[in-house]
């Protein structure tokens, strides 16, 4: 047998880390078709079915299982041989808002893992508020946050996010008693944005439930217990908008914006996957 071709091997261990054609197809900068390609060269060399396509889904073959650890060790030897003589590791630190990341953030840093080997980036994830503060005081390279006002317009507007009232499928509620809200402390804005819209609406609110992030409140309102003002693209899978069930007032869309003082091309580079893997995800 001849050695095994290292770009089809790789194309191999990204459609299968990251579940997807197309997002394989972004890190190699390339076409679904030019990955699909390689995969079939690949299989035909090995004799061995690697990946069951299907119009939906993208999953293994008992084969492709047995074969991704060796695939991993190859591409990892092969990366750390074309580095032993090039750049030195450097480390960007990027802040990111909770109500902007999602359930897909394990595949976004495993996106740029694959793309930038000797990047090492320290994600902070808070709210909008203070990683602009930090981003001011220099501890940040780049911050990635929802835009409330229009006091700073410098920075690159990457989306406009969605809000809307999410709930479990099977949450009620009684519209003669107090909407149960899961919020977030003050003085998070997109909770004051939620309760300025059910005051000026007339709707009476109670929180139930006050979480520290966005994923606490997810849970909450996975579980059923409250309904919250979440992005739609990162709302927790199986809930809904409950907003036009119970009349509730349309939430205002907010601008996702990437600030970065970082001018060079690396870092832009990698802010630019980072604002497309987070346009990629569905919205709810």
């Amino acid at each position: 047998m001849k050695g095994l071709d290292v770009e089809a091997v790789q194309a191999f261990v990204l459609v299968a880390d990251l579940k997807s054609f197309t997002r394989a197809a972004h890190v190699l900068d390339t076409t679904q078709a030019a990955v699909s390609l390689r995969i079939k060269r690949l299989e035909a060399q090995l004799g061995r079915r690697l990946v069951e396509r299907t119009s939906r889904h993208v999953r293994l073959s008992v084969d492709g299982d047995t074969f991704l650890s060796s695939a991993h060790a190859l591409v990892a030897a092969h990366r750390d041989a074309m580095g032993a003589f090039g750049e030195r590791r450097r480390k960007l630190v990027i802040g990111m808002s909770h109500h902007v990341v999602g359930a897909e953030l394990p595949l976004l840093l495993r996106q740029l893992g694959y793309e930038n080997p000797m990047v090492v980036i320290e994600l902070r994830i808070a709210a909008s508020r203070d990683l602009l503060d930090d981003y001011d005081k220099g501890v940040l390279d780049a911050a990635i946050v929802l835009q409330h006002d229009s006091r700073r317009l410098d920075g690159q507007q990457i989306l406009k996010e969605a809000f809307g009232w999410m709930a479990a499928e099977d949450f009620q509620h009684d519209t003669s008693s107090p909407l149960k809200l899961a919020t977030q402390a003050a003085p998070c804005s997109v909770r004051q944005m939620a309760i300025d819209a059910l005051d000026e609406a007339g709707v009476s609110w109670e929180e139930v439930f006050v979480g520290g992030g966005v994923t606490t409140i997810g849970a909450a309102v996975a579980a059923g217990i409250a309904v919250a003002a979440l992005g739609r693209r990162v709302a927790p899978a199986g809930t809904i908008d409950i907003g036009e069930r119970y009349g509730l007032p349309p939430l205002p869309g907010r601008n996702v914006v990437c600030y970065s003082a970082q001018r060079d091309e690396q870092t832009k580079c990698i802010l630019h996957r980072l604002g497309e893997a987070l346009c990629a995800v569905p919205v709810r």
